[in-house]
């Protein structure tokens, strides 16, 4: 994967801290008629209701109502009344919509009949999350590497490509793709380190420049989208589903990560042998421990196992690396002993997962292992799919979750997964989950009426 440093020159906390005033000069400057309030459920399903020109001031200073009881555990219909704040700092322009009449878009906080953060709202989670970062001198920072399909239409797997790894040949007929979609992603202050063909045919990869875990949360929603966007724009259809192939690699989203203090990497140690500091130790080992019960959050669908299986460079046990391509954690030596460099990539996340869920989770994961001085075992640079269980044990090697049901299973066992999400999101994430593994279980599939209908 493309290397990254630790943290970009320009990637400050909340680079754009807009004011209001400049927000509403911005918006008459540019003709902007409308403003569309974005926010996500707990799905990390994009959700938005669109407001004029002339409501926006009003809008930033006493929200704009709406009802949250048909949004994915927000609320029932007794305490459905909301309110979406947007965030100044949030304010862009849709470059694919009309510059007449322009379009913005601002994410909002939600907030209760009462005025309070909603504890349902995902953003306000990862908000809450980064305050106790906040709090022992810690900001998070992150850069998701998130890889995608094209596929002909969203009716088929037909791919535009055979295309493989880095080819740059006639075969990648996405180039262009990519590109108008790295171009409209810095037109909305996004910012790019690479983008390239991925290892399926078809699949594709766009990596974000480090910023802190907010920002990079609202961007992912928005890469999302603006990947979706250009895709249609030009006759094809982009997915962010796990794995739509059956005999080739499917997506993921490693995650990049580091905690500073001030201006110097947390995770830095010039003496180590690995430049790991203490704190870094412990916040690997933090995300290797929790690591199963991450899965609900950064892994939630039926589809998102499928991509955990050995043979497809996706991780299925719990160990870190410096350079084994299957461990769960890897701390990439491209800038071996440089503090610029010194970062965790957790590996076991798809696109598909809700990133202000998952960055809370990883970062809580990672806070445990520092508060309680969680060791690092030592790294594994072999292959471990041939070890036996009572090996992998000795070694404190778990097995991620192989379904959504295992996952589940986990996840209602887990103190620290309901501490970090709150306890109305992590009960409506369960529920929500235990929904969708019933219908897939009650599925009859080809796979079943091929191997049994004709001996059975």
């Amino acid at each position: 994967m493309a290397p990254k440093t630790a943290k970009s020159s320009g990637s400050k906390a909340n680079p754009q801290k807009q004011s209001k005033e400049f927000v509403l000069k911005k918006a008459s400057d540019h003709n902007v008629r409308f403003i569309r309030l974005w926010f996500s459920d707990i799905l990390g399903l994009l959700k938005s209701f669109a407001i004029t020109i002339d409501e926006l001031e009003e809008s930033m200073n006493d929200g704009k109502g709406f009802d949250g009881s048909s949004i994915e555990g927000f609320a029932r219909h007794a305490e459905s009344d909301m309110r979406a704040f947007p965030d100044p700092g949030t304010f862009e322009l849709l470059p694919w919509r009309p510059r007449e009449n322009a379009v913005a878009r601002m994410f909002a906080d939600i907030v209760d009949v009462n005025g309070n953060p909603f504890i349902g709202d995902p953003r306000q989670c990862l908000k809450r999350n980064l305050k106790k970062a906040s709090d022992l001198g810690f900001t998070f920072y992150v850069a998701p590497e998130i890889e995608y399909f094209y596929f002909q239409n969203s009716e088929s797997t037909k791919t535009l490509d055979r295309g493989g790894y880095f080819d740059l040949t006639p075969l990648d007929v996405a180039s262009d793709l990519r590109r108008e979609t790295v171009l409209t992603l810095e037109e909305m202050g996004i910012g790019v380190e690479s983008s390239h063909h991925e290892v399926a045919p078809s699949q594709h990869e766009i990596d974000l420049r480090y910023t802190d875990a907010l920002t990079m949360a609202d961007n992912t929603i928005t890469y999302r989208l603006v990947v979706k966007e250009i895709a249609l724009k030009n006759g094809v259809y982009a997915t962010f589903m796990p794995k739509p192939l059956k005999d080739e690699n499917g997506s993921g989203m490693h995650v990049h990560q580091s905690l500073f203090k001030g201006d110097k990497n947390a995770f830095f140690d010039k003496s180590d042998r690995h430049h790991l500091s203490r704190i870094g130790k412990s916040y690997i080992a933090g995300l290797l421990k929790h690591a199963p019960e991450l899965c609900l959050v950064t892994n939630q669908w039926v589809n998102s196992y499928k991509r955990l299986i050995p043979g497809y460079e996706a991780p299925v046990y719990t160990f870190w690396s410096k350079r084994n391509g299957s461990s769960l954690v890897r701390v990439p030596s491209y800038r071996a002993g440089y503090e610029d460099g010194m970062r965790a990539e957790l590996r076991s996340p798809d696109p598909s997962c809700n990133p202000y869920l998952a960055f809370s989770v990883m970062l809580a994961a990672g806070l445990e292992g520092i508060k309680h001085g969680y060791e690092l075992p030592d790294s594994i640079e072999h292959e471990v799919h041939g070890l036996s269980e009572a090996e992998r044990k000795k070694k404190g090697i778990e097995l991620l979750p192989q379904s959504l049901g295992e996952a589940i299973a986990i996840a209602e066992k887990s103190k620290f997964l309901k501490d970090c999400l709150g306890e109305h999101i992590y009960h409506s994430l369960i529920e929500n989950k235990k929904l969708e593994w019933g219908k897939y279980c009650a599925e009859i599939s080809n796979y079943e009426l091929d191997k049994y209908l004709p001996v059975l």
